[in-house]
């Protein structure tokens, strides 16, 4: 590689510019540097903040699988927990479904993203890797040739200019990759019309599996990351900020949705972190616009009620990785054509089932505002017709969910999948 100044840009250059080092961009330029293609990955954030932003968790065995064959497992291998049951509670009862022992029989793998993402950096670095931290990238331009630039800015304001053969938009939903796509690319946004409060707390889990919990007053939801941290997800009415509800109020909510009184008390602990969760989904289609190709969040938004999210990006990112080193290294763009279709295929699934999932677990009416008490025990309130008829269609699933061998086995391909 060299630099030159021209004018007050820097021009640099690159096989492969990739944006963003999350789970796909990191993926992506470790497979691409182990198979000596010049790339580097510009990302907005130090070193230091991506090392401790807390995401999903839940590693799909398929994940873990095409990790390992790149080289990239050893952190998760060592340190991350196997997974393999979910217990539902609702208002006629709990049940548990270990889903290691239904369907494939395969399990998930407990892993905090911020520790493979510390891990995927650590291992591109020392292997040589290029990655320029506090770069925020501007524009993607001339995508339609065969030699795109990307604009970037420093933390300084410095702007640089990098020349390559192809870019890779690791950047998510509002990143540069996306708002330099062509007019007409077709997008899909559906709004669930829910949020959650997304808390991080510092207490053991209180269940050893994944809590769903399902109440009149919204979704309650319990998933463990360390045996020191958990993560709870609580629904609220959309535009709620972070930090409206106080700790007290946070753990008494939780208790009354997640059921104590029928079970026990919650391991309360300093909440860490919060934030508000919008529900949304969306997918671009196509995911190539020329030298611009698409993976992770900046392909597709997916809610994070089926975990789904860091698992599509490092499928994706494989996908992208070998389909480039075939035509880089190799000249054959036969997969490289087919890597948007190909991808489509398994983001469609997934929010296929991260859709049911919404469905299974939220009331039509939507979460109740307010403090509540125990002594606050009344009947519901008479739903609309319509109303009544979506709340009963999603109890007749969890009902069969519980009783259906063959519903349960669904369950586990989809949930453990991509």
């Amino acid at each position: 590689m060299t630099a030159r100044q021209n004018s007050s840009t820097e021009r640099e250059s690159a096989d492969v510019v990739v944006l963003g080092a999350g789970p796909a961009g990191l993926t992506l330029g470790n497979i691409l540097h182990a198979h000596g293609i010049d790339c580097v990955v510009l990302e907005r954030a130090e070193r230091a903040a991506l090392q401790v932003r807390a995401r999903a968790g839940f590693l799909a065995p398929n994940t873990v699988r095409t990790l390992e064959r790149h080289g990239l497992a050893d952190g998760l291998l060592r340190h991350g927990r196997p997974h393999g049951a979910c217990e539902f509670r609702t208002d006629t009862g709990t049940f548990r479904l270990d889903y290691d022992r239904l369907g494939r029989r395969e399990h998930h793998t407990v892993y905090p993203q911020q520790d493979l993402v510390t891990d995927l950096m650590a291992h591109y670095l020392d292997a040589g890797g290029r990655i320029r931290f506090g770069a925020e990238a501007l524009a993607v331009h001339d995508a339609d040739g065969h030699r795109p630039t990307v604009d970037a800015r420093d933390a300084q304001g410095r702007r640089t200019r990098w020349h390559a053969r192809y870019v890779a938009g690791c950047d998510g939903r509002h990143g540069a990759a996306r708002r330099s796509l062509p007019p007409g690319t077709l997008r899909h946004h559906p709004d669930h019309g829910i949020s959650w409060l997304g808390l991080l707390a510092e207490a053991p889990p209180s269940l050893d599996t994944v809590g769903y919990a399902t109440h009149r007053r919204g979704f309650a939801g319990h998933m463990a990351r360390t045996p020191d941290v958990t993560r709870y997800y609580l629904q609220c009415e959309r535009g709620t900020p972070a930090d409206a509800w106080s700790e007290e109020r946070i753990w008494d909510e939780l208790d009354l949705r997640m059921r104590s009184d029928d079970h026990r008390p919650l391991h309360r602990g300093r909440i860490l972190q919060r934030a508000v969760v919008d529900l949304r989904s969306d997918v671009v289609e196509p995911l190539r616009h020329g030298s611009l190709l698409l993976a992770g969040d900046a392909a597709s938004l997916i809610s994070p009620s089926a975990a789904k999210g860091a698992n599509l990006a490092v499928l994706e990112a494989e996908l992208l990785a070998l389909a480039l080193v075939d035509d880089l290294a190799h000249g054959d763009a036969t997969a490289l054509d087919h890597y948007s279709r190909r991808c489509l295929a398994h983001i469609w699934r997934a929010q296929e089932f991260s859709h049911w999932m919404i469905r299974l677990l939220h009331t039509d009416s939507g979460p109740v505002s307010g403090p509540d008490t125990r002594a606050d025990s009344g009947a519901d309130p008479r739903p609309d017709d319509e109303s009544f008829f979506h709340e009963s269609m999603r109890r007749s699933r969890l009902e069969s969910l519980r009783t259906s061998r063959a519903h349960q086995d669904w369950f586990a391909e989809n949930y453990v999948g991509v």
